[in-house]
């Protein structure tokens, strides 16, 4: 009897440790869950005021190119707008483990969370084990640890060793205006990447427009905002929380288009536009923009920064003018001829092959940049073999194109919806592979047969179907 009643209220205080007062997530934002290796992640969460985002609120725009209006300012509480996500003080904690019901979860301390970062929080998470699936649950509360909020769950694999033969998939994609999208709880890939069971997805510039997207994005509030109404659509809060992601910034999502170092957009300048940056996605603080990821024994990763070291545009093309600075591209050089990787695969928010258009001057395939375009191709050229591949943003139709002097393939993603396909010069012969003015995004799988390694490129629509398929194998020791 006093067995039963010891059980009784060890269960008792087991409900109570895990009661909540209120059974909603204040999470309307979303999860996210980036830089991901084999032994570590963060985990990005912001607490909001409510359970949900909100779907009554006033709207603003669609923007309209051919006739468009001066745009009214923005008078009303931003929370008031559709998609807002209000953030609110509180504390937040990650619990995680290999269990899906997280019987093993290692905890967090608890974390309180302000204004000051909007209610946001990244964990960073170390000594993982590589090649692992890893169950999660972002808890919340309010000040001082009331009220208890309903948990948030997710998951997310790390990168195997580099000794892992490659056997996986993962997607890329571009160019998503709110506007544009073609569903109303968010953009169509997400569930057709989601369906592929990519080992991570890799967001690649202009995942917001702070400039086309109304209301202009005039200051640091309205910016976040952005951020709010784009992530919080349920389409891309599902795929989010559940795949790991690489985020890469370009002109509209860090203030304005062709933007550069000391440019600003109303009151909003290129410096909180970098920070609000990392402060939205689940990157470090303080590193650089590029970085590279190993991924087993058949396939490393680069992301290249193109606006933090940014020359402008419109400056006179020779040696001094450059997207990258000198910093990144020794970095790049480098860190290229020291991988032994099988595969290899820059990931750019702009072309470096193109071609693109005759007016455009803003990026390595065009006249704008042509001097450190001809050097980056030409290094590649000989000393990265055929086993370099580039996979660029920011323009809003797909391609497969090789360089015709140096052989650089590049596969260009396209717009996240086929509303936002368009701008392309036209097929051009001595360039294209592949030519298509649609929206989509891009896989890439590794695949593996004994001592081969297969690389395989497919460029799908938005609704996953694949509409160009182009592979390269090589013997792997």
């Amino acid at each position: 009897m006093r067995r039963v009643s010891f059980l009784l209220a060890l269960f008792a205080l087991s409900r109570a440790a895990f009661a909540v007062d209120d059974p909603q997530p204040h999470q309307a934002s979303g999860i996210k869950v980036g830089e991901v290796t084999g032994t570590s992640a963060i985990v990005w969460t912001r607490l909001t005021k409510n359970a949900s985002r909100n779907n009554a609120g006033v709207v603003f725009g669609p923007p309209d190119d051919k006739n468009r209006t001066p745009e009214p300012p923005v008078t009303i509480p931003i929370e008031k707008l559709d998609g807002a996500c209000p953030g609110a003080a509180g504390r937040v904690r990650l619990r995680y483990g290999r269990d899906k019901n997280l019987g093993d979860a290692k905890a967090t301390d608890w974390v309180d969370v302000f204004a000051k970062t909007d209610f946001a929080h990244h964990f960073r998470l170390i000594g993982l084990s590589p090649q692992t699936l890893y169950h999660y649950a972002v808890e919340t509360t309010g000040p001082g640890g009331s009220p208890v909020h309903g948990p948030v769950h997710g998951k997310f694999e790390t990168a195997p060793e580099a000794k892992v033969p490659g056997d996986f998939r993962f997607c890329i994609m571009t160019c998503q205006a709110y506007f544009d999208r073609d569903h109303p709880e968010g953009h169509n890939i997400y569930p057709s990447m989601l369906a592929l069971e990519p080992k991570f997805v890799s967001l690649t510039g202009d995942v917001v427009y702070y400039d086309h997207d109304p209301p202009t994005a005039v200051n640091a509030p309205l910016a976040r905002y952005h951020w709010q109404r784009m992530f919080s659509l349920p389409r891309q809060a599902e795929l989010l929380r559940n795949v790991a992601s690489y985020w890469v910034k370009d002109d509209h999502d860090t203030l304005r288009n062709d933007t550069f170092p000391g440019s600003s957009l109303g009151d909003l300048t290129f410096a909180e536009g970098q920070q609000i940056f990392r402060e939205q996605t689940p990157l470090d603080h303080d590193g650089p923009g590029y970085r590279t990821f190993r991924w087993g024994r058949d396939m490393q990763i680069w992301f290249s920064e193109g606006r933090d070291d940014r020359t402008p545009n419109k400056d006179p093309d020779g040696p001094d003018k450059t997207i990258w600075g000198k910093v990144q591209k020794d970095w790049f050089k480098k860190t290229v001829k020291e991988s032994d990787a099988t595969w290899k695969v820059l990931i750019s928010p702009t072309p470096l092959v193109g071609p693109d258009r005759p007016n455009k001057n803003d990026n390595h395939a065009n006249e704008g940049y042509k001097h450190e375009g001809d050097e980056l191709r030409a290094w590649l050229r000989e000393n990265a073999g055929d086993n370099l591949f580039v996979v660029c943003g920011d323009r809003h139709w797909q391609y497969h194109s090789v360089h015709p002097e140096t052989g650089l393939n590049e596969f260009s993603v396209g717009a996240a919806s086929d509303a936002h396909a368009g701008g392309t010069p036209g097929e051009n012969p001595a360039y294209h592979r592949f030519h298509r003015v649609k929206g989509g995004f891009l896989s890439v799988s590794l695949q593996r047969d004994g001592a081969t390694s297969k690389i395989v490129f497919e460029l799908r629509d938005v609704m996953g179907q694949v509409v160009y398929t182009w592979s390269r194998s090589a013997e792997v020791k």
